[in-house]
């Protein structure tokens, strides 16, 4: 029996789940999100826990039954909280501006790089630096703050680029002087 599969998952109060057949629909204070899951598994409700069920114990089946309650879990964490990203930009003169739908970034390409943002993903800037991404949905807001930190990694000489908060990265030793 799979660990993370066979965990039930409590539903905030203002949060409600609608099953039908293989499709989920979770809403919450923050929006709602509808996914549709594998014929492997089910999902069943008892007043205020969802529990996910796998059909049989073909080897796909046990694979799919911990990623659709992680799936699940991540529905509900996400119309009930949100999700959460932070990035920082870390170079002389690297900068990032927020408008409504766009973010922009200058971060030592010849123009600006113009990135629109995907519907129901907030980016905030502060101190031209720090970028932080919110949203319901964990993968949308993952993919997003990926794309934003591929525009320029940080290098491993100098240590600039993007990279994400707290993140650790090991520096190497630059060229030798001649002796």
């Amino acid at each position: 029996m799979s660990r993370i599969g066979k965990r039930p998952i409590p539903l905030p109060k203002k949060v409600t789940v609608e099953i039908n057949g293989q499709n989920i629909t979770v809403s919450g204070p923050k929006g709602t999100l509808s996914r549709e899951l594998p014929s492997l598994v089910t999902v069943e409700q008892e007043e205020e826990i969802i529990h996910v069920k796998r059909v049989n114990d073909s080897r796909v089946a046990r694979e799919r039954h911990g990623l659709c309650r992680t799936l699940v879990a991540n529905m509900v964490e996400g119309v009930s909280t949100g999700f959460q990203k932070s990035l920082e930009i870390i170079g002389v003169g690297y900068r990032a501006q927020a408008q409504s739908p766009q973010l922009t970034l200058n971060v030592g390409y010849s123009k600006p790089v113009e990135m629109k943002m995907p519907d129901g993903i907030q980016v905030a800037v502060n101190q031209n630096t720090n970028i932080v991404i919110t949203g319901i949905d964990k993968e949308v807001v993952g993919n997003v703050a990926a794309k934003i930190r591929a525009v320029r990694p940080p290098e491993v000489y100098k240590g600039k680029g993007i990279r994400y908060q707290g993140e650790f990265v090991r520096r190497k030793v630059g060229k030798a002087g001649k002796k």
